[in-house]
C-alpha cells in the first residue's frame, strides 16, 4: 500500500479523510432521454465508439477519489468490446487495487457486474449474492486501521420492494459488527421508502441529504444512489456531481476517521 496518498488528506485535528464515490455507469452507455432506452437500446448490447469515450471521461473523474463503487459495469464481453471495464477504469485512473463481482453471466454477450476501486489496500474482500432473483450482489471490503477495522460494503439492489427489504436485512446482519462502516451503491429506492427507513433504523447510518437527486441524470428527480456512514465517521462533504455520462449521476461523500485512527504505513 502506498500510504503517501494520505499525506495531504488530514484535517486540522490530524484525522484521516477518505473521498468516496458511488456511480452506476450503465456499462458506458450515455443515456440522455427516457426515449433513448428504446431508440438507443442497442448500446446495451453492442460495442460502440461513444462507450470508450465515456469510459475515458469517467476515469478522469475517478482520479479525485480514494474508494469508488461502480454498478452496471461489464467484465469483458461482446457488448463492451471484450473490455473488462473495472480493470480498465482502475488502470486509467491509477488505482492499485480493484475487484470485480460478476452477478449475471450471459456467455460472451454480457457480463453484468459490480466493481470496486481503491487506493488503500484492503485487508479482506468478499463478495455476497443477495437474496432474491439471481443477478444482485454486494462486495464487502475491510481495511485495517490502528484501532477497529473500517468496513466498506458496496451493493446494487433489486428493482422490487420486497426483494430490497430482504437484501437490506441481509446486508444489515452482514455488517452489524463494524463500528466504522460505509454502505454505498445503487439502492434503487429513496429515503422515504420502507426499506431505506428499515436500514437506517437497524444501522443508525448517516449520509447525504435526501434532496440530493441522482436519477435520471438529465433531469434528476429521484435519489436512488446512496453513500452512508456510521456515526463514528465524520461526514465533512457530500454532493451529487453533474457528470451525466450515464442515466445515473455519481454521488460522493468525504469522511473523516476518528482522531488518532490511522491506516498502517506500508512495509
Amino acid at each position: 500500500m502506498n500510504n503517501q496518498i494520505f499525506q495531504n488528506q488530514t484535517s486540522l485535528d490530524g484525522s484521516y479523510r477518505l473521498r468516496l464515490l458511488s456511480y452506476n455507469i450503465q456499462a458506458g452507455a450515455d443515456t440522455r432521454r427516457y426515449r433513448e432506452y428504446v431508440t438507443s437500446s442497442w448500446k446495451q448490447m453492442l460495442p460502440h465508439k461513444q462507450q470508450q469515450e465515456n469510459l475515458n471521461r469517467i476515469a478522469h473523474l475517478l482520479k479525485d477519489f480514494d474508494v469508488v463503487g461502480l454498478q452496471e459495469v461489464d467484465s469483458g464481453s461482446f457488448r463492451s468490446g471484450f473490455v473488462d471495464q473495472t480493470a480498465y477504469l482502475a488502470k486509467q485512473a491509477g488505482f492499485p487495487y480493484w475487484y470485480r463481482q460478476v452477478n449475471r453471466k450471459l456467455g460472451k454477450l454480457a457480463q453484468h457486474s459490480n466493481g470496486i476501486l481503491s487506493r488503500v489496500e484492503p485487508r479482506m474482500i468478499a463478495e455476497h449474492r443477495l437474496p432474491g432473483l439471481p443477478g444482485r450482489g454486494a462486495v464487502l471490503m475491510e481495511f485495517q486501521t490502528s484501532e477497529k477495522p473500517l468496513g466498506i460494503c458496496m451493493m446494487h439492489l433489486a428493482l422490487g420492494r420486497r426483494a430490497r427489504l430482504r437484501q437490506l436485512s441481509y446486508v444489515s446482519d452482514l455488517v452489524s459488527h463494524y463500528s466504522h462502516l460505509v454502505l454505498m451503491g445503487d439502492f434503487n429506492c429513496g429515503c422515504s421508502s420502507q426499506e431505506f427507513r428499515y436500514l437506517i433504523e437497524r444501522t443508525n447510518l448517516q449520509g447525504s441529504a435526501c434532496d440530493m437527486m441522482t436519477f435520471p441524470s438529465w433531469r434528476p428527480s429521484r435519489k436512488l444512489d446512496h453513500i452512508l456512514a456510521s456515526p463514528s465517521l465524520k461526514v465533512s462533504k457530500s454532493e451529487v456531481l453533474n457528470y451525466a455520462h450515464s442515466d445515473h449521476l455519481p454521488i460522493s461523500l468525504e469522511i473523516e476517521l476518528p482522531k488518532d485512527v490511522v491506516f498502517p504505513k506500508a512495509a
